[in-house]
């Protein structure tokens, strides 16, 4: 007779939850691909060990045991420009850096502004080694003139609209798109930078931008499209996440807008809490070319503090991928953008828990159950009869940023030659281990 009937245990990790509340030392037991036991005893649950195979034992002592990470801010690049990246490559390189959901933005070749593209993308998805999910462009081809067909958008699966890249100048335009994703119950992502404060610019507007002669992009060209989306959301009850925000009185004007009840919600890159724009001026190197780009010291600390006290709800990596021909060119000449997937994890431990910013419950929170609540996607716990999506991280695992080990097709990345800490050892799709690091 058989003492169990699980197909996985992952044995004795720090099993953290932020959506139940939960952090012990357990053993978590999988079945048919969800989460079918969690016990905190670990000793008396060795009798449900006996008949799973022992190569689906994971030891996960001294790990990490947390929901599968969740990115909402990827870009695919399929369809359009597969030489850059692949709806399977992103979700390879997705999976090597614990992220087992991606939500990818709509400025592909063709735009992700009809149901046809919608389906395409989550049918390649079917397939990959993370879970895809579509964020649908607000306008027709990202021009900011009409508005998209969002109900046929949300009707084939997209969960948010965004016209990333792109701010919608226009707020009449913006305030239809508001009360239409009310009307569907989703969020507009907002990419605010004034185009017209904006526009040209390649790096933060600053000392640092003066002494080196590239045309800037003022910060007050974020803040002001901030205010602007933020009063227009209140204005129709709408709900409005402000994607990679990074200047200190963008963060103030969210903090404020929460403070009076308003349902807004950010998003922070690892590349704008880790790096100044002080770096630019050392290399030249365009990967630090970003938009929005990479800001003060002041500004970093702003982000880190609305990272501290909730102002800033998620940690979002903006996976830009590039073809290395377009990145070797002249720094004002070189598209924005830079890899993050892999590198995310790493300089979360590095830049902030390490520093005693945020304590691993925090980070998870952030990069779990808040995305998924915003996004409302099923995703995000360890709950009992939730789909298995399970991410073990070594905490304290060392590591250096190389070339040659991204996933990712393109390898855009500043880090590389960087020492970071905290790394994925086991992503775990619905029961099914997706990536396994070096043990």
């Amino acid at each position: 007779m058989k003492t169990s009937h699980y197909d996985m245990v992952i044995r004795g990790g720090q099993v953290i939850d932020p959506a139940l509340g939960f952090g012990s030392v357990a053993d978590v037991f999988l079945r048919d691909g969800k989460i079918s036991k969690i016990a905190k005893d670990t000793e008396s649950a060795k009798k449900d060990f006996v008949s799973i195979p022992v190569e689906n034992i994971i030891d996960a002592s001294g790990k990490l045991v947390v929901p599968g990470l969740i990115d909402m801010h990827v870009h695919l690049r399929e369809p359009g420009r597969e030489d850059e990246e692949t709806i399977i490559s992103g979700c390879q390189a997705a999976a090597a850096g614990g992220f087992t959901s991606i939500c990818c933005m709509p400025n592909t070749n063709p735009i992700i502004d009809n149901q046809e593209t919608v389906k395409f993308v989550l049918s390649r998805a079917e397939e990959a080694d993370a879970n895809v999910y579509v964020i649908g462009a607000i306008t027709k081809m990202l021009k900011g003139e009409e508005l998209a067909e969002i109900g046929d958008l949300v009707k084939a699966g997209a969960v948010a609209i965004s016209d990333d890249g792109n701010y919608l100048q226009n707020p009449e335009i913006m305030r239809r798109a508001l009360e239409y994703a009310r009307m569907f119950g989703i969020p507009i992502i907002s990419h605010a930078e004034d185009y017209f404060l904006c526009h040209g610019g390649v790096m933060n507007e600053s000392f640092q931008s003066t002494r080196l002669g590239l045309r800037g992009r003022p910060a007050v060209g974020e803040e002001i499209a901030v205010l602007r989306d933020i009063r227009l959301c209140g204005f129709t009850g709408s709900k409005l996440h402000i994607a990679h925000i990074t200047t200190a009185g963008a963060v103030e004007a969210v903090r404020r807008a929460k403070a009076e009840g308003i349902e807004v919600t950010a998003e922070a890159s690892p590349h704008h809490f880790s790096l100044t724009d002080e770096a630019i001026g050392k290399e030249f190197n365009t990967n630090l070319r970003v938009n929005p780009p990479i800001r003060t010291k002041k500004d970093v600390e702003a982000v880190i503090e609305g990272l501290i006290d909730g102002t800033i709800d998620c940690i979002a990596s903006d996976h830009a991928p590039h073809a290395a021909e377009e990145k070797d060119v002249e720094f004002d000449q070189a598209p924005p953008g830079m890899i993050g997937l892999e590198t995310s994890l790493g300089l979360l431990k590095t830049s902030l828990i390490d520093k005693g910013y945020l304590s691993w419950a925090d980070a998870i929170r952030k990069m779990t159950y808040n995305p998924a609540r915003i996004l409302k996607l099923p995703r995000g716990t360890l709950a009992i009869g939730s789909v298995a999506d399970i991410t073990v991280i070594d905490p304290e695992k060392k590591w250096t940023v190389k070339k040659e080990n991204f996933r990712s097709k393109s390898k855009n990345s500043p880090f590389i030659g960087w020492k970071l800490s905290g790394k994925v050892d086991y992503a775990i799709l619905a029961g099914r281990v997706v990536f396994k690091g070096k043990q």
